[in-house]
């Protein structure tokens, strides 16, 4: 009986697929056009400290492909050269050591490793961001006559406040720096966590409420360069951009003329409308601004009225401003808002207890000194009157105890004579204290 085997399906393209993979081959790059206009501005950029990063990316990628092409060729050329078909002559299945494969396995990602951890410990310290900026570009070193440029950058909800302090102006997503000429960025934010970065000028650095970052950058070549928000925010983070004019020193005299003479002051009352959530806000320009309107910023007392945190911080270091301070709640609130005074509240069962004899009426503390007898001046502090009560009074030492002290026949009914007495003066009309008797 003859058994006839199922047909299997061939593998492979139809006849009528070549065709069409051929053209998918010719138009394929023709899909590379779009991005023939593209402009990495990341390995193109237009600031020596982003030169650096670029340089930075190049050189570790390079040590890091020292490892993998060599890898990869390996696959290739030992599945090649030891497929089966080919029975190489020194195809050795029990093979399990080789003491120079060892040593070049290891040595040498070793020796990448530590080429790795030179440049990256070199260019921690040099492209600090708080470093100031020591040289132009590769081949010029900053002149010292050149005085740095400030630029106060506050990140809003969903726009940049950049204000210049030595030129007395300030705009909104529009930023604007001399060519050559170190930039000191110093930058805060008004709410949430943000981050500026400009990429062709330097990397990204955050921007936090209540406290100042530090940037230092400069610009080798003119240009309109973009800058965003690199560090989600909220709604509008999307539409958080500006742009940045590097510009020769001509254009940026005339661009701080417009600036001043576009009108427009940046007062307290001011920020506080802009800085109200808004999206995709339009540049604007203010001829003048508030000397200490960042500073405030920083201190988060931009509001009139709210107090600063620089000023808090201050009277507790100094120790405090006393229990009188937990009644002065306002300015506290960081939204304005009026905080309800409260008042202290002692948990049940921590409070010592008070004697009994604070159970005098205010009013009669004054007459306990006087209808207490004699011997017992020393408990006339019971009685004392609820202003003075606090205070402490003047120690006096003790009188020795006699060794044999007689009995009085009325001990007996002397409620208080089995208690010590220290020598505390009695207060008296005149002020003046008596001496304690000792019993």
């Amino acid at each position: 009986m003859t058994v006839r085997r199922p047909s299997l399906p061939k593998i492979g393209p139809k006849p009528g697929s070549r065709l069409g993979i051929a053209k998918a081959r010719a138009l394929a790059p023709l899909l590379l056009l779009p991005l023939a206009g593209c402009d990495w501005i990341v390995m193109n950029p237009a600031g020596d400290v982003a030169v650096q990063q670029r340089d930075l990316i190049l050189i570790s990628t390079g040590l890091m492909l020292l490892i993998i092409i060599p890898v990869m060729i390996l696959i290739v050329l030992f599945a090649w050269k030891y497929r089966k078909s080919a029975e190489a002559p020194d195809y050795d299945p029990d093979w399990d050591h080789s003491t120079s494969l060892e040593l070049m396995i290891w040595s040498a990602p070793l020796l990448i490793i530590i080429c790795l951890g030179a440049v990256t410990w070199t260019s921690t310290h040099l492209l600090d961001p708080y470093r100031p900026i020591e040289r132009i570009h590769a081949t010029q070193a900053v002149d010292e006559k050149v005085k740095t440029l400030e630029v106060q950058v506050v990140a809003l909800d969903w726009k940049w406040l950049f204000i210049y302090p030595d030129l007395g102006i300030a705009t909104v997503n529009e930023l604007a720096a001399p060519v050559g000429v170190p930039i000191r960025f110093k930058l805060t934010s008004s709410s949430v966590m943000n981050s500026f970065y400009v990429p062709a000028l330097a990397g990204q650095i955050y921007a936090m409420p209540g406290m100042q970052t530090m940037l230092h950058a400069v610009a080798n070549r003119p240009g309109n360069y973009e800058g965003f928000s690199a560090n989600y925010s909220g709604h509008g983070f999307s539409g958080m951009r500006f742009r940045f004019h590097a510009l020769d020193a001509g254009g940026f005299d005339r661009w701080v003329k417009d600036v001043k003479a576009g009108g427009g002051a940046l007062d307290r009352t001011e920020y506080m409308a802009l800085e109200k959530p808004s999206e995709k806000v339009p540049p604007r320009r203010f001829a003048t601004v508030d000397g200490e309107l960042f500073n405030a910023i920083v201190n988060l007392c931009a509001r009139p009225g709210q107090r600063c945190m620089n000023e808090l911080m201050m009277v507790d270091a100094a120790g405090g401003a006393g229990k009188e301070s937990a009644h002065d709640l306002q300015g506290l609130r960081h939204d304005g808002a009026a905080l309800a005074p409260f008042a202290l509240k002692i948990p049940a069962g921590t409070a010592p207890a008070k004697p009994a004899a604070h159970a005098t009426p205010t009013g009669h503390a004054g007459h306990a000194a006087q209808a207490a007898p004699a011997g017992h001046a020393g408990h006339t502090g019971h009685g004392m009157d609820a202003r003075t009560a606090d205070k402490p009074m003047p120690a006096k030492p003790m009188a020795a105890k006699p060794a044999m002290a007689p009995a009085k026949p009325h001990a007996a009914h002397d409620p208080h004579a089995g208690m010590t007495h220290h020598a505390m003066p009695a207060p008296t009309q005149t002020g003046s204290p008596e001496p304690a008797r000792i019993r």
